[in-house]
């Protein structure tokens, strides 16, 4: 487990969410009040056309004692693109991301972070999942497609609840869609991760942003860019000879 003084960001991509900020946040906060971590939630929206902004400066106000930051992206980027914008401004020894769909449930934060130090990176894994027949298959195509191509063991690069090493994530090159393969490119930095069965709600406001095209045919084209990253990498053993 962590201790006392290693610093948390969690960083929440947020498009469209009017309904879920609230209690969102206050679950986040419920979550981790008893770790007496340092703490900053920083919410990044992504281009946000509702009243999301609102909820969260709402939220700020709210809940003095912890720190709250908001970053506006000029417009929508997708969640690659607001992942790598909180990397950047993060302050914290670990990241914590989660979608802001309540989906994720931020009650199982804390039992992500007892994975570490000891690992690099506690990867969700939603061993079941409560969500649309469509979108399971769709999933589980991608997943296979995506373990034989990279020989890659993660069961579930779709859930974006997961705990990180900052100086892991921070010197990795984001590229669009790359968010699904941190995992993967985590290892080829020589981290060591691991999966951690959490929950998983099905969406009860909004719209999911994912249709057949993001969730199946532009991962299996980012496959063949992770693919190609992880032949090339460069490794190799030497010593200075005396």
């Amino acid at each position: 487990m962590i201790s006392e003084e290693t610093s948390i960001s969690v960083i929440l991509p947020v498009y469209n969410e009017e309904e879920n900020i609230e209690p969102l946040t206050q679950q986040i906060v419920q979550a981790l009040q008893r770790l007496n971590n340092p703490l900053e939630i920083i919410f990044i929206d992504d281009g946000s056309t509702d009243s999301s902004v609102e909820q969260m400066k709402t939220m700020r106000e709210k809940f003095p004692d912890n720190r709250f930051r908001i970053i506006q992206l000029d417009r929508n980027y997708g969640l690659s693109t607001a992942m790598t914008a909180g990397f950047g401004v993060a302050h914290g020894d670990i990241i914590v991301t989660l979608d802001a769909d309540l989906q994720n449930d931020p009650a199982d934060i804390p039992k992500l972070l007892e994975y570490l130090p000891e690992y690099d990176a506690a990867l969700g894994w939603r061993v079941n999942r409560d969500d649309p027949f469509i979108k399971r298959i769709s999933s589980k195509i991608a997943n296979f497609i995506r373990k034989r191509a990279l020989n890659d063991p993660i069961h579930d690069t779709g859930c974006s609840l997961k705990a990180y090493k900052a100086s892991y994530v921070k010197r990795i090159k984001m590229f669009k869609g790359m968010h699904r393969f941190l995992g993967v490119l985590i290892t080829m930095e020589g981290g060591k991760i691991t999966e951690v069965p959490v929950k998983h709600h099905p969406r009860r406001y909004g719209q999911s942003k994912y249709g057949l095209w993001n969730r199946l045919i532009s991962p299996l084209i980012d496959l063949l860019a992770v693919r190609w990253m992880k032949k090339r990498a460069i490794r190799y053993r030497a010593k200075e000879l005396t």
